[in-house]
């Protein structure tokens, strides 16, 4: 029976290890960003080994994925499903712009930092493309039902992290007060 509690006590450790890794790394990545982040910089933060690094994560992708996995895990995107439900295309928007709006106060810093990263970095753009993609490719659907061309253009705006941040961070309005505004672009855009 030893041996089972030895092996388990060391999965333990391993996973303990494993999360204090990609937690560092999180953490980096809200301060500096992805693309800057180094593996020296994430050992140290974790208070391991370079090599203890490796033999978790291999190569900056996996570590990527690791933390994006995290991330998304620990505060998940709204979900566009139940917005269907709402026939009012207005009441729908507003619905919808108001839970991703809160989404990307809660994750304001990571998200400036890998958003600003994938403009440059392949592998940011691969991983956040990957965990956020098809979130907003609902969204989009959902909310976008039954809009215009120009109407789908400003849609694109209304979703944009760089719209929310220009609105509430950079401009002050309060989170209704910016959902507001957008349905109304959105709806004067026919």
């Amino acid at each position: 029976m030893a041996r089972k509690y030895t092996l388990k006590r060391r999965a333990e450790r391993h996973a303990a290890t494993r999360r204090r890794i990609v937690e560092a790394a999180i953490d980096l990545h809200s301060n500096v960003g992805p693309a800057r982040t180094t593996f020296s910089m994430v050992a140290e933060r974790a208070g391991v080994q370079r090599h203890t690094l490796y033999a978790h994560f291999p190569d900056e992708r996996s570590l990527l994925l690791a933390c994006s996995r995290l991330a998304v895990e620990r505060d998940p995107l709204p979900d566009a499903g139940p917005w269907r439900a709402i026939e009012d295309g207005q009441e729908r928007l507003r619905t919808g712009l108001r839970a991703i709006y809160a989404w990307f106060e809660r994750n304001a810093e990571l998200a400036a930092r890998v958003l600003r990263d994938a403009e440059y970095h392949a592998l940011t753009k691969e991983v956040s493309e990957l965990r956020l993609g098809p979130y907003f490719g609902s969204y989009r659907e959902v909310l976008g039902d039954a809009l215009s061309a120009r109407q789908h253009s400003m849609l694109q705006l209304a979703l944009s992290f760089y719209a929310w941040r220009t609105l509430l961070r950079d401009g002050g309005l309060k989170i209704d007060d910016a959902v507001e505004a957008m349905v109304r672009a959105v709806d004067c855009a026919k």
